[in-house]
């Protein structure tokens, strides 16, 4: 609070309080009050207003300047009524309190939203695992009539099944922690797992799979791993070059303080400009467009994954050559504790 602007906006109040010095000059000369006690009255009131203002300006330049230091330096600046003290004026006092009223209603309706978030995030859940069980059955009588519908059937049924997951593991993201239990996992295992999930899918597109280095435990849970990399087995089999034997390499390397796992492929490789934003929700970029369809949803999962559950991931690419994926496991109590 400026005392420039201040004074703008009281520029009313000091019209007023002249003309009034003015009457009172006028009464005073009128009744033939001497010069010296007229000076004086008048002095006197001038006093007056001068010494109100100042009171009145520095009561509200304290509340209105803590204010808004505070309201720079908060991320949530709808808390703003919890850092600052209730004022000693009205018009303060009635800025705070519309600040507490605005900041209950705001809760209200972010209590409202949440719990219809949730509702319906309960009831995806819940619809996935409905639907697994005819798209189980269906997949079953694709795999005992294979030859009358073929592999390409099975295939069908297969990105549909991981869809569903996708959709399922979306829905739980945002509160994974509810469904997570961290343990020690042994990445040979988690690998050889996800291979054979996926193993249909690896054998129709011809791919080989080198391991090396996964003798290894890590603090993470099992099943959210498994679900990363099968999202990278599906881009690397979606992303192949032409005339190019498909080859994912899965291998690990552990150090003092933390444990790498390298997923790598010999695709087509991501755009240089498109690499930041691979995690992002939504973001097909160039591939996403000119190979195959994309949702734009298996990375930003895989990436909230890894938020959550404490890892990190980065990605290297070059185009027409690799696509590398890198998760790193840290070594700490934090997860012993936690487990």
């Amino acid at each position: 609070m400026k005392l420039g602007s201040y004074i703008r906006d009281r520029l009313w109040f000091y019209i007023t309080a002249a003309v009034f010095s003015g009457m009172i000059l006028l009464f005073l000369t009128a009744y033939r009050v001497s010069g010296q006690l007229t000076a004086f009255i008048e002095s006197l009131f001038l006093l007056f207003v001068i010494s109100a203002e100042i009171i009145n300006f520095m009561r509200k330049h304290r509340f209105y300047s803590e204010l808004g230091e505070k309201l720079r330096g908060l991320d949530k600046k709808y808390l703003i009524h919890e850092m600052i003290n209730k004022p000693d004026f009205l018009e303060g006092e009635l800025t705070y309190e519309a600040l507490c009223e605005a900041n209950k209603a705001m809760c209200e309706n972010v209590a409202k939203y949440r719990k219809s978030s949730s509702d319906f995030r309960e009831f995806i859940e819940m619809w996935v695992h409905e639907v697994k069980l005819p798209l189980s059955s269906l997949q079953l009588m694709a795999h005992n009539h294979k030859d009358e519908l073929g592999e390409k059937s099975l295939e069908q049924l297969r990105r549909i099944d991981s869809y569903t997951d996708q959709v399922l593991y979306y829905a739980r993201s945002e509160n994974a922690e509810k469904d997570y239990i961290i343990k020690e996992i042994s990445l040979k295992r988690t690998v050889a797992n996800t291979a054979l999930k996926n193993r249909e899918s690896i054998q129709i597109a011809g791919a080989s799979i080198e391991t090396e280095g996964l003798d290894i435990t890590v603090m993470t849970d099992g099943k959210w791993l498994e679900f990363m990399l099968g999202q990278f087995t599906a881009n690397s089999l979606k992303y192949t070059v032409k005339d190019r034997e498909p080859a994912i390499r899965i291998s690990a390397e552990e150090h003092e303080d933390k444990v790498l796992l390298h997923f790598r492929d010999n695709g087509v490789g991501i755009p240089e400009n498109d690499i930041p934003r691979v995690f992002d929700k939504c973001f097909t970029g160039e591939n996403g467009h000119t190979y195959a369809k994309s949702t734009g949803m298996g990375l930003y999962i895989v990436k909230s994954l890894c938020d959550r559950l404490g890892h990190s991931i980065s990605v290297t690419s070059e185009r027409g050559s690799f696509t590398e994926f890198t998760i790193t496991f840290s070594k700490n109590e934090h997860y012993l504790m936690k487990s």
